[in-house]
């Protein structure tokens, strides 16, 4: 069974940094394309940044591109989100998921469908 436990969410004013964490357990990390979503209330589970499963390919919606940086560490099993000049707007909950297929790298791991597991999420409340 595949665990994805995040960590690192908090309170941050705007203009502030935080560095999100997932760990995960139960499949062999490596080989599997991992990815950042979130949900604001109210709103639909949207993209943030997904990393293929050699760190050479890296996707990011429009709205974090050039301040979000998605990395991961292959022998830690942990994926991370570093997350600067934040936002208001970047309020959310923020999941951590594990694709569904191995050796994956390819523009629709965008999307919800390419992944199977879950985290629990981890709140950024980012304060004006």
């Amino acid at each position: 069974q595949v665990q994805l436990v995040e960590s690192g969410g908090g309170l941050v004013q705007a203009g502030g940094s935080l560095r999100l964490s997932c760990a995960a357990s139960g499949r062999t990390f490596s080989r599997f394309p991992m990815a950042w979503f979130r949900q604001a209330p109210g709103k639909e589970r949207e993209f943030v940044a997904a990393i293929n499963y050699s760190s050479r390919n890296k996707y990011y919606s429009d709205s974090v591109r050039g301040r979000f940086t998605i990395s991961r560490d292959n022998v830690n099993n942990t994926v991370y989100l570093q997350m600067n000049s934040l936002k208001p707007e970047d309020t959310a909950v923020y999941y951590c998921a594990c694709g569904k297929t191995p050796f994956t790298s390819t523009p629709l791991l965008q999307s919800r469908n390419e992944y199977n597991y879950w985290g629990q999420g981890t709140q950024v409340t980012v304060s004006s």
